[in-house]
């Protein structure tokens, strides 16, 4: 009887200390709770590739005790244009977006936006990290940054041929930022800026014949469905243009972070992992190319070097104008420098 009731008590004790240790873990998991947002769904390839697998590092490195909650497609509320204020205003902890989505917000950023200065993402990604820490320290004051970065250049897709500049004349064409609307109107389209969750409804009713677009992400918006024509421009020169990332932190949830896991954020940021980055955008390319040629109907081309050198004398033009409204929109008198700053840190990053 004494010695049933003892096991009894003990059996008791060691299932108590469990439920005690499992407690534990779990307030241990749940010490640092972050909101990341993004206008992103989870199946897109940033998402799957990158967001998700990062914040899994970091949960993993630091024991369970950061735990990064993504939320897709806006489901915390706003429009794409409101996440870098949601972050800066710690409406939410961390945001993945374009400043691109709000002309004139980190203006010095914009350079490595214009026509034929990117090459590929890993140099242009690599040489963000140098520009930020030479010309963006003002820009990026409000915020704790993780990480700025770029995806693959872009190439046109559309619905009907381009076989030479002319093609794009009348076209109505949707570009992800300010300098590829700018470059789409010198080009003779009509650029449209909008959101990249528009585009499908907008292709699909004949609002846009075409976009602006990498690979890597036009299967998230059914680009193989939509579009017919693949048209890149013709080797070896640089792609055609590319949209600035950032990884965004609100300032205050990282300041109350303890040393040793603000340390751990620290090593999973910047130049930490710029280069993780930059491959896996580039990787991310012929995966995506991928996705577009599964269809039969799609067709992919290469503009000859006489059309794509057309191409690029027209895009001087956006460059002039970018540094002009520098100077006067936002009082920002060496634009050229800039420019020859971003074009010789990627040059760097290319050897």
């Amino acid at each position: 009887m004494f010695k049933l009731l003892f096991i009894s008590i003990k059996l008791t004790l060691v299932l108590s200390a469990f439920l005690l240790l499992g407690q534990t873990n779990l307030l241990k998991a749940a010490e640092i709770n972050l909101r990341m947002h993004s206008f992103i769904p989870p199946v897109a390839n940033p998402a799957k590739t990158w967001l998700i697998p990062w914040a899994k590092k970091i949960n993993k490195e630091s024991g369970g005790r950061i735990n990064i909650k993504p939320f897709w497609k806006m489901q915390l509320g706003g429009a794409p244009q409101s996440l870098m204020n949601q972050a800066r205003d710690g409406v939410v902890d961390i945001v993945w977006t374009l400043p691109g989505f709000t002309t004139g917000r980190m203006p010095r950023a914009e350079i490595f936006e214009l026509p034929f200065l990117h090459k590929n993402a890993l140099s242009t990604t690599l040489a963000l990290q140098d520009y930020k820490d030479k010309h963006l320290s003002n820009e990026t004051a409000p915020w704790h940054v993780l990480l700025m970065h770029a995806h693959g250049g872009v190439l046109f897709m559309t619905k009907t041929p381009i076989t030479k500049m002319s093609d794009l004349k009348g076209m109505k064409m949707r570009g992800a930022n300010r300098t590829s609307v700018l470059l789409l109107q010198a080009l003779g389209a009509d650029g449209i800026a909008t959101p990249l969750g528009r585009v499908p409804p907008m292709m699909s009713k004949g609002v846009i014949n075409g976009v602006l677009l990498p690979y890597e992400i036009a299967p998230a918006v059914k680009m193989h469905e939509l579009g017919k024509y693949f048209t890149e421009l013709a080797a070896p020169a640089p792609r055609l243009n590319t949209a600035v990332f950032t990884l965004l932190m609100n300032k205050k949830s990282y300041a109350k972070l303890p040393s040793d896991l603000k340390k751990i954020l620290d090593n999973n940021s910047g130049r930490n992992v710029a280069e993780a980055a930059g491959k896996n955008w580039d990787a991310l390319e012929p995966r995506g190319k991928g996705v577009m040629k599964s269809k039969k109907k799609n067709k992919f081309s290469t503009l000859s070097a006489t059309e794509s050198d057309k191409i690029r004398k027209v895009s001087q033009s956006v460059y002039n104008l970018v540094i002009k409204e520098l100077k006067n929109k936002h009082n920002v008198n060496n634009g050229q420098e800039l420019i020859d700053d971003a074009r010789a840190m990627i040059a760097k990053y290319s050897k």
